[in-house]
């Protein structure tokens, strides 16, 4: 069964996820630093663990081609990418081999500047557009994990 991992400590989307996740049949694993509340589904499974770093190691460990990984991770999207994972952050723009590379410089730019003491701002608040696109995004990538990796009878 294909499997949407959630990194999901700051995840504005996890109720969207369950109830897309539920419409196409899909495993959703809830990782996270901490327990947190989600819902009463066999197919829903909460992981925890605590430790930095050590959800995002967890994830690119198990995840596989096929799977769907949502999160704002960078380098957890990279590693996510190279095991053929479709990758997607919470405003529902999609990661992918083509993009992640530029992304990655980006973030190395921005850490750099936060390092040498410029206040460079956070994320944009999430609108209803972005969860729209979000929505969107998740049902295209679970109908062509779907179409490409079918069920087995």
């Amino acid at each position: 069964m294909r499997v949407i991992y959630i990194d999901a400590d700051a995840c504005p989307v996890k109720d969207e996820i369950y109830k897309v996740a539920k419409r196409y049949n899909l495993a959703v694993k809830v990782v996270a630093n901490a327990t947190m509340r989600i819902p009463i589904d066999p197919q829903v499974e909460m992981v925890v663990h605590t430790g930095f770093g050590v959800v995002d190691d967890w994830i690119a460990g198990v995840v596989e081609a096929g799977d769907i990984v949502v999160t704002a991770d960078i380098p957890l999207a990279a590693r996510s990418i190279d095991k053929g994972a479709r990758v997607l952050d919470s405003k529902g723009r999609p990661m992918t081999d083509s993009t992640i590379g530029g992304k990655l410089a980006t973030r190395d730019i921005m850490e750099e500047r936060r390092q040498a003491g410029e206040h460079t701002g956070g994320p944009s608040a999430m609108t209803p557009k972005d969860r729209s696109r979000f929505l969107s995004q998740l049902d295209t990538y679970c109908n062509a994990i779907l179409k490409a990796y079918p069920r087995r009878a």
